[in-house]
């Protein structure tokens, strides 16, 4: 009985130590750090995008309503951008921003909120 308490509790440690990855296992898992940090989240007047790392004057953002309808572009961004959400009548809700690079493929998506 005890052998079997034994090889049981040593079935569940290695079942339990294999869902320990090490930082760089994550990274290679391809979870990697967000390039573009947005702030303040929620939003009332401005929307700021400032990029945190992997800044190419190439990249592109767009931003969408929530479904899916297109409110904002801005073609070869700077490290930071601010927005001006009463200028380009942004309304209360969900915005979903793109990160896009030359050939228009998304790099990074994120979410924030708007509340007027």
């Amino acid at each position: 009985m005890k052998k079997l308490l034994y090889i049981l509790v040593i079935l569940f440690g290695i079942n339990f130590t294999s869902f320990a990855q090490s930082p760089a296992e994550i990274e290679n898992a391809g979870l990697q750090v967000k390039f573009i940090k947005t702030f303040p989240n929620p939003a009332s007047t401005v929307v700021n995008f400032v990029f945190q790392k992997g800044y190419n004057r190439s990249y592109s953002i767009q931003i969408l309503n929530a479904i899916g309808k297109q409110m904002y572009r801005a073609k070869y961004i700077p490290s930071s951008l601010t927005i001006d959400l009463r200028e380009e009548h942004f309304f209360r809700g969900v915005y979903i921003y793109q990160l896009l690079d030359r050939n228009n493929i998304v790099v990074e998506s994120g979410k924030f909120l708007v509340v007027n």
